[in-house]
């Protein structure tokens, strides 16, 4: 799909000469919808699945580059062994059955975070999905799993401090450049968009670095009832945000 068919689709109070290269999302409120209607939370994680694909089928329409989603904290393993169990097999379903799909749709995967802490079946799944899609030329799609911004940061301050110990690099050499190269997200582009739903105002130890300059939008709106309408409406928000990154315009 072309970027002439994505922008046929796009809603015609968008400006597609400002759509956002990159979008992030924090997916919250799986739990609370389904409590709402008196289902166990892993229905909630179930439906939004289902949400997080339809986001990815409108970004790719809309003719947005990137995105971002936030899968599964560092935080998170100290939720219920039951829902992280469901969670980490839930991941793992679904990259087994949606990696044809997304081969179809030139959909370029990539996994950050500690991956190795994960289940060894998962990560054979996630480096597969990765190996396959590495040359995609479509959407890329990231999956933050087992992620935590502070650890991510402290981490690439360990490396850096041991290539200097080991006379690798000198004190001189450290910027902004060089410190990003230690990231999980090297080579990847800045969130120019982070949404986050269900209310809640708060990072949550997410693209901390990364997300210096990202216009953020929060909704009321439960994950799982994330739909094309409230992302248009978030798109609007952002379109109307007069980005300076700090500067005075004349």
């Amino acid at each position: 799909m072309n970027l002439k068919q994505n922008l046929i689709e796009l809603p015609s109070d968008l400006n597609a000469k400002i759509i956002p290269h990159h979008v992030a999302v924090i997916m919250d409120g799986n739990g609370r919808w389904a409590k709402r209607r008196g289902f166990p939370r892993i229905v909630g994680h179930q439906k939004g699945v289902d949400t997080l694909k339809s986001l990815l089928r409108c970004c790719d329409d809309w003719g947005i580059k990137v995105l971002t989603a936030y899968a599964f904290s560092t935080e998170n393993w100290g939720r219920p062994i039951t829902e992280v169990e469901f969670l980490l097999t839930l991941f793992e379903r679904v990259l087994r059955k949606e990696l044809a799909q997304m081969m179809e749709k030139n959909v370029k995967i990539r996994f950050i975070g500690d991956l190795k802490a994960l289940p060894e079946s998962l990560q054979a799944e996630i480096y597969h999905s990765m190996e396959e899609t590495k040359y995609n030329k479509g959407i890329k799609f990231n999956i933050a799993t087992n992620y935590g911004s502070r650890q991510e940061i402290l981490q690439a301050c360990r490396t850096i401090a041991s290539s200097v110990q080991e006379g690798k690099i000198n004190l001189e050499d450290i910027d902004e450049e060089l410190f990003e190269s230690h990231l999980y997200t090297n080579g990847l582009e800045s969130p120019d968009l982070l949404i986050r739903t269900s209310g809640e105002m708060r990072l949550s130890n997410f693209l901390l670095w990364q997300m210096a300059y990202s216009e953020i939008y929060v909704t009321n709106t439960l994950w799982p009832d994330f739909n094309r309408e409230e992302f248009h409406l978030a798109l609007l928000n952002y379109q109307q945000r007069d980005r300076r990154f700090g500067k005075v315009k004349e």
